[in-house]
């Protein structure tokens, strides 16, 4: 059995203080850094620029160079990626129960942090703020890293093959069925953690970490 955990809304919670529109952050970052935000920014910001495949992740740096480009403006000196990766900037609390959790699934196997993501350095951010590390995983995937997002089986494979296992040994930890839920159509296990609760989790599985 190998074991793979969500981040966001299951390890951890993002505390923002920075709003909740995402348009008008990266919108302030853009302008911080000399970027002519067009006046129609959260039409363009909620506009489909870029055809990719079903499943797939599209890097919001990409998306928001294209709704610019798609307004005449342009991004030099890489200004979108830099204005995306500072308006997300992570605030985050690590969820009761995560820590042990995570070290109570090291005891029994491989274990993998399993994460949908737009945004690139997110991920490694909030580890770093977290009281989890990068170390508490044998492998971390993210959707912006991988190219696929949950529930796309990519995603899950992914996964699999850098834990060394078959999809069908893992149980994925997740809050979200929609998206987390997407391990059973490969043959593995959704654990919603609203249904267990990360200081039960080793209950449920019969480890004894």
């Amino acid at each position: 059995m190998a074991v793979s955990f969500d981040l966001f809304g299951t390890l951890v919670e993002r505390v923002d203080s920075g709003g909740d529109d995402p348009a008008a952050r990266v919108a302030a970052e853009l302008a911080a850094r000399d970027v002519a935000v067009p006046d129609d920014w959260a039409d363009a910001y909620r506009e489909r620029h870029i055809d990719a495949p079903e499943g797939a992740e599209v890097p919001l740096p990409a998306h928001v160079s294209a709704a610019l480009s798609s307004r005449g403006v342009e991004t030099p000196n890489n200004a979108a990626r830099r204005a995306v990766v500072a308006a997300f900037d992570p605030d985050v609390r690590t969820r009761p129960g995560a820590v042990d959790a995570v070290a109570a699934a090291r005891e029994v196997g491989p274990v993998a942090l399993c994460s949908n993501c737009s945004v690139p350095e997110l991920v490694g951010r909030t580890l770093v703020r977290s009281e989890l590390s990068r170390g508490d995983f044998g492998t971390v995937v993210s959707s912006v890293g991988c190219g696929w997002r949950k529930p796309a089986a990519e995603m899950f494979e992914t996964t699999a093959t850098r834990l060394g296992v078959d999809p069908a040994e893992v149980v994925h930890v997740g809050d979200d069925p929609r998206t987390d839920g997407g391990i059973e159509a490969l043959g593995g296990r959704f654990v919603d953690v609203a249904d267990v609760p990360l200081t039960e989790l080793s209950d449920e599985l019969g480890w004894t970490g």
